[in-house]
């Protein structure tokens, strides 16, 4: 699991790489990735947009944005938490993925909360520095 903190908010992510949808012969590498987002702080949060860095193991970077996740955009008050499922395919067995949520107070300001970096690695392939 990875985690971080930015703004009392702290955001943990678990990937997990998919045997049964990858194809190691055509170069299709799958994971799945499992993302909690939980308000430490006083305010009223909502999750407006995300951006996401996807890098793969040639060094090249896929960038993704866009309005909330899942479809969602949800609201978190002090103490909750949100959690959804995401994926991505890379074509090399390794990766690295980190990002950042853009999220909105009660009061309209925006404050970006960063996703931490972490590592797609195929089971059994050779660990490489992304």
């Amino acid at each position: 699991m990875y985690s971080s903190t930015t703004h009392n908010v702290t955001v943990s992510v678990e990937p997990v790489y998919l045997d049964g949808e990858s194809v190691p012969d055509k170069n299709i590498f799958v994971w799945a990735y499992t993302v909690r987002i939980e308000n430490k702080g006083g305010e009223v949060l909502q999750l407006r947009t995300r951006h996401w860095k996807i890098t793969d193991a040639m060094g090249r970077v896929q960038e993704v944005r866009g309005p909330g996740v899942v479809g969602e955009q949800p609201v978190l008050h002090p103490g909750e938490s949100f959690e959804y499922t995401s994926g991505t395919p890379l074509n090399t067995p390794s990766g690295i993925m980190t990002g950042s949520y853009a999220m909105e107070t009660t009061d309209g300001r925006m404050v970006d909360v960063d996703i931490p970096a972490f590592s797609l690695d195929t089971p059994g392939a050779p660990r490489q520095i992304n």
